[in-house]
C-alpha cells in the first residue's frame, strides 16, 4: 500500500522568502512536487502519528498536489491529516487550524498574490507548529535535503474525496476533511465587536469586498454578510477560480482599479477593501481616500484598543524594514516596543510567540496580529470596520485626524518587475559598492545622513539575516529603500520605496507623487535604475 519511488534531485527547489514557488508546469514535471514535500517530511523529526495540516488558495494544481501531499504524509508516518473541503484553506485559516488543533504543522499550497493558471504560478509552503512560516533554518534544511534525494515515500491508494466533510482513512491514516470557514469565523467573533459592526452596518453604512475570485471569497462572503449583516452584493467575485478570473489577485492599485475608482465616486461606499490569492493581503480604501498600507498598519495600531481582542493593550508593534516609520510614531506614543525586521512573515513569529510583539505590518500590504502566525487580510478588514463602528467617523476623518497627532509618512513604492536578472543584480551589487562614500553626498536639497545593506539581529533567537536591502536615509526622516523581491517566478523584481516624513499639517494634502518627487528622482541617480533596467517607468506604483 506504502511505495518507495527512486528520484533524482532538481537543482532550482531554494525556497524563497514564503516557500517554493514556481510556473505550473515546472510542479508538472515528473516527481517534482514529490521531491520538495519529501524534501519537508526529511527534514522534519517527531511527527510520527502527528497532525498535518494541509490546504491552498484553489489555484490550477492545487486539488493534484494536495492529493500527493495526503499520500505521502500516510506514508511518511503522519497519523491524521486535516485538509479544507474542496482543497481550500486561506494562507490565516491554516495558520489557525494548526494552532488550534495543535498540529504538528502545515503544507500550504499557493502562490500568493501572483497569477494563477495552466502557465501561471504554484507554490508550496511548509508552515511550523506555532502557525507560521518555517524559519530560515528550516527552509535552508529542506533546500539541502532537494540537493541530495534519492527517493520519495507514497500511499499507492486512489484519491481522497475532498468534497465530503468528514473522515476517511488513507493507508493507516485519517484524513479529516474540515469546513474551511467556519474555525477562522468564530475566531474573527472572538476578537471583534460584531454586535457594533452589525449595527453600523444596519444604520446604512455601505461596504463592497473585492474577493478577486481568490481564497478569501467563501469567508468574506460567511463573516461580513451572512454573519454582520452586509447587503448582499457587497462581496464581489466570491468564487475561487483556478484561473481568479484570468485576473491578477493582487489587491493593489493596478489590479484592483475598478474597486479603486468605485469608492472615487461620488456615489461610493463608505468602506472598500481587497484581498489577494490566499487571503493574507488587504487593500483598504475609504470613500475618496486610499489607505496605504504602512499608514494602515500605523492607524489600526493607534484604535486597535477599541476592538474586544486589543482591549488591554499592544504589546509591541512590528514591522518589515521596507514599511513606512508612520507606525514608529504610534508606537513611540503608545510606550511600547517597535521592531524592525527583514522582510518575510516568518521574521514576526519569534517577536510573536515571545510576546513582544501585537500587531505586525508590511508594506506589500499584509497586516496581521498574535492571533495567528500569518498576515491575515480579512483580520485587518474587520479590524478596520471595528474602529469605524465605535468612532462613527469616515476613513477620511480617522486618517486626517491620524496625521494631525503624528505626522505624514508620504510613502510609495515602485515596482520594476521582470527586470533581467544579472541587470537587477549588478544594480544591488553597484549601490552595495559605494554605501560607504554616500554619507554627505547632496543630491539637490537633498543631502544624505547614512546609507547601509540592512542587517537583522533577531532579539529572540540572536539569529542574523544580511543583505536584506539597501537603505539611503537623508537628514529630515526621509529615505529610499532598494530590494530585490524574492516571491516572482520570472526574471527579478526590483522593489523601490520612496518616503518623506511630513510633520506640518498644512502640507498633508499633496498628491504623493509630487510629494516624493525629489526622493524618486534621486534613487534613479544612485542607482541607475533607467541606464541599467531598461524601463523608463515602473510596472507598478503603489
Amino acid at each position: 500500500m506504502t511505495k518507495t519511488v527512486n528520484t533524482t534531485p532538481y537543482t532550482d527547489q531554494k525556497p524563497g522568502t514564503s516557500g517554493l514557488r514556481k510556473k505550473v508546469p515546472v510542479f508538472q514535471q515528473q516527481n517534482y512536487a514529490e521531491n520538495f514535500i519529501q524534501s519537508i517530511f526529511d527534514s522534519l523529526e517527531g511527527f510520527e502519528g502527528k497532525t498535518l495540516v494541509i490546504g491552498g488558495d484553489g489555484r490550477f494544481y492545487n486539488r493534484e498536489v494536495i492529493q500527493i501531499a495526503i499520500k505521502m504524509a500516510a506514508a511518511n508516518g503522519f497519523g491524521r491529516v486535516l485538509v479544507g473541503r474542496g482543497g481550500i484553506l486561506s494562507t490565516p485559516a491554516a495558520s489557525h487550524v494548526i494552532r488550534k488543533y495543535e498540529a504538528f504543522g502545515g503544507i500550504v499550497l499557493s502562490a500568493s498574490h501572483n497569477p494563477g493558471g495552466p502557465t501561471e504560478d504554484f507554490g508550496i509552503k511548509y508552515n511550523i507548529g506555532n502557525g507560521g512560516p518555517a524559519p530560515e533554518k528550516v527552509t535552508d534544511a529542506i533546500y539541502a535535503h532537494t540537493k541530495t534525494i534519492e527517493r520519495y515515500k507514497i500511499a499507492d491508494v486512489a484519491d481522497v474525496n475532498l468534497d465530503a466533510e468528514g473522515e476517511q482513512e488513507v493507508a493507516g491514516m485519517t484524513v479529516q476533511v474540515i469546513n474551511p470557514v467556519s474555525d477562522y469565523a468564530e475566531l474573527m467573533e472572538t476578537l471583534f465587536d460584531f454586535p457594533a459592526i452589525r449595527a453600523h452596518l444596519a444604520g446604512g453604512f455601505r461596504i463592497v469586498f473585492d474577493a478577486m475570485s481568490a481564497v478569501t471569497g467563501p469567508y468574506a462572503k460567511e463573516i461580513l454578510e451572512n454573519r454582520l449583516g452586509a447587503a448582499k452584493g457587497s462581496v464581489l467575485n466570491f468564487v475561487p477560480l483556478p484561473d481568479f478570473g484570468g485576473h491578477h489577485p493582487d489587491p493593489n492599485l493596478v489590479h484592483a482599479r475598478a474597486l479603486y475608482e468605485e469608492m472615487m465616486g461620488d456615489d461610493a461606499p463608505d468602506f472598500g477593501a481587497a484581498s489577494d490569492g490566499d487571503g493574507d493581503r488587504n487593500l483598504i480604501i475609504g470613500k475618496g481616500i486610499f489607505v496605504t498600507p504602512s499608514d494602515s498598519l500605523a492607524m489600526l495600531a493607534a484604535n486597535a484598543t477599541l476592538a474586544p481582542g486589543y482591549a488591554k493593550g499592544l504589546a509591541g508593534i512590528a514591522r518589515s524594514m521596507p514599511t513606512s516609520g508612520a507606525a514608529d510614531r504610534v508606537a513611540e506614543k503608545l510606550g511600547i516596543g517597535i521592531y524592525e525586521t527583514p522582510t518575510g512573515w516568518k521574521f514576526f513569529g519569534n517577536l510573536l510567540d515571545a510576546g513582544l510583539a501585537t500587531i505586525c505590518g508590511e508594506e506589500s500590504a499584509g497586516t496581521g496580529s498574535s492571533h495567528v502566525r500569518e498576515k491575515d487580510g480579512l483580520w485587518a478588514v474587520l479590524l478596520w470596520l471595528n474602529i469605524l463602528a465605535v468612532r462613527k467617523e469616515s476613513v477620511v476623518d480617522i486618517a486626517r485626524e491620524h496625521w494631525t497627532t503624528y505626522g505624514r509618512n508620504y510613502y510609495s513604492r515602485h515596482d520594476y518587475e521582470e527586470v533581467d536578472s544579472a541587470a537587477a543584480n549588478g544594480l544591488m551589487d553597484a549601490l552595495r559598492a559605494q554605501l560607504g562614500t554616500l554619507p554627505g553626498r547632496k543630491l539637490g536639497d537633498l543631502t544624505i545622513e547614512t546609507a547601509d545593506d540592512f542587517s537583522y539581529h533577531d532579539p529572540v533567537d540572536q539569529s542574523v539575516s544580511n543583505n536584506q536591502g539597501i537603505r539611503i536615509l537623508f537628514e529630515g526622516g526621509s529615505r529610499v529603500v532598494f530590494r530585490l523581491s524574492g516571491t516572482g517566478t520570472s526574471g527579478a523584481t526590483l522593489r523601490v520605496y520612496i518616503e518623506r516624513f511630513e510633520p506640518d499639517a498644512t502640507k498633508h494634502d499633496v498628491d504623493t507623487q509630487i510629494a516624493l518627487a525629489d526622493l524618486i528622482e534621486a534613487a534613479d541617480t544612485l542607482a541607475g535604475i533607467k541606464e541599467r533596467t531598461g524601463r523608463t517607468e515602473p510596472t507598478v506604483i503603489t
